[in-house]
């Protein structure tokens, strides 16, 4: 995910083990995959145009996932994945249309000055645009971003601070993401967008201060899934902070063991993998209605 880290790189803590003997192999699902292999590889497509509709949907069921989980706040929040047939453009949500209704085909086609180029004729969320637009041009490995309102990020980004590494899960973003604590007001300013940008950086996303969450990945399954681990890690912070106010004592995860387990279970493809349980519900729950309907 990072433009300065390969997928394949051991952490520079790490030496080809860990002082408990643990060894560290090439990074991907495999090492998490027993009997038969990864069973969901990332799709690799030659038609760029069929890539474009399987990302399209799978933006679609993201946007599903979150309104079930209640990340969804009036007119705010955005997905966007770059367009696999033009990349200097991306896909957008409409504005005010509920993520639980959202379709492949309810989504918008920007191109890098706002103009709305493709699939459906909608009004965009101008503050989305300056978002998003500023993270695709500062980050070419990137090609999907996600920024909620969501309750627990925006409650625990109140205190402007990183999460610690209070559990297995939380690790993967061990040294993978910042925080944003300059809050300039609604993002529609395009200086505004390219601070939140800037802030984010190589990592895998931000806790904007006094604002909300954003993540970024390879693919739009990758960006969702971290950002329900980020908003789930932020109501785990905000409980364990609470109980240690309480005069428990908080046991942190050591740097190497946070290092080591950021290896195993936070490289693409076992991000994207992470997704597609969440992927197959909301096809499941909603009988495919968010997929593109083929002619016949």
């Amino acid at each position: 995910m990072s433009a300065t880290r390969t997928e394949t790189q051991v952490p520079t803590s790490l030496q080809v083990t860990t002082e408990r003997g643990y060894k560290i192999t090439e990074r991907g699902a495999h090492n998490i995959s027993m009997g038969f292999g990864p069973p969901y590889p990332i799709p690799q497509f030659e038609d760029k145009y069929k890539e474009r509709e399987w990302a399209l949907e799978h933006m679609a069921a993201a946007f599903r996932a979150f309104a079930r989980k209640g990340y969804d706040e009036g007119s705010s929040g955005h997905i966007s994945i770059r367009d696999p047939v033009d990349p200097t453009t991306f896909w957008i949500n409409p504005l005010g249309r509920h993520f639980a209704l959202l379709k492949a085909s309810d989504m918008v086609q920007v191109d890098e000055d706002g103009n709305v180029i493709g699939g459906n004729q909608h009004t965009i969320n101008s503050a989305g645009f300056a978002i998003h637009s500023a993270l695709h041009k500062a980050r070419p490995d990137v090609n999907a971003a996600c920024h909620c309102h969501s309750v627990y990020g925006k409650a625990y980004g109140v205190f402007g601070k990183p999460l610690e590494m209070l559990n297995q899960d939380v690790c993967t973003l061990y040294e993978n993401h910042a925080v944003y604590s300059d809050f300039g007001g609604v993002a529609v300013e395009k200086k505004e967008g390219e601070a939140i940008a800037s802030a984010v950086g190589d990592t895998a996303g931000a806790i904007l201060q006094n604002h909300g969450l954003i993540t970024v990945g390879y693919t739009v399954d990758e960006a969702a899934y971290l950002f329900m681990l980020m908003e789930k890690s932020c109501e785990i912070q905000l409980l364990a902070d609470a109980a240690a106010s309480n005069g428990l004592e908080k046991k942190y995860i050591g740097d190497e063991e946070a290092a080591y387990t950021r290896h195993i279970q936070a490289d693409r493809e076992t991000l994207y993998m992470d997704f597609q349980s969440y992927y197959e519900l909301e096809l499941e729950l909603s009988n495919g209605a968010f997929l593109i309907k083929k002619e016949t």
